[in-house]
């Protein structure tokens, strides 16, 4: 059985994420605080920023930046926010046609 946790991001009791995502003070606040089902959100919103902001992660200023933001994004109130430069990849009113 999962652990559950009651995820600060999504208000309700979910089951949480398997791991503590960084070796610190807010890891521990994720794994205790965090369920699987937002670290899913986080993860596709790092990977946006990472590529917008062009963050170099190997850096200590990158991987600071990546830090300040995840905790933004699940205790500060912090929504999903796009760089400046984002384009939002446009909606399609109908499925592409399928191959047979």
């Amino acid at each position: 059985m999962p652990r559950m946790v009651k995820c600060v991001k999504l208000g309700q009791e979910l089951p949480g994420i398997i791991y503590r995502p960084f070796d610190n003070e807010l890891g521990k606040r994720i794994y205790d605080n965090v369920s699987q089902d937002a670290w899913r959100l986080w993860i596709e919103q790092s990977k946006m920023m990472v590529n917008e902001y062009r963050i170099d992660l190997g850096s200590a200023q990158g991987h600071q930046l990546l830090l300040q933001k995840a905790e933004e994004f699940f205790f500060g109130g912090g929504t999903e926010e796009h760089p400046p430069e984002y384009v939002a990849p446009p909606k399609s009113e109908s499925p592409p046609p399928t191959k047979e």
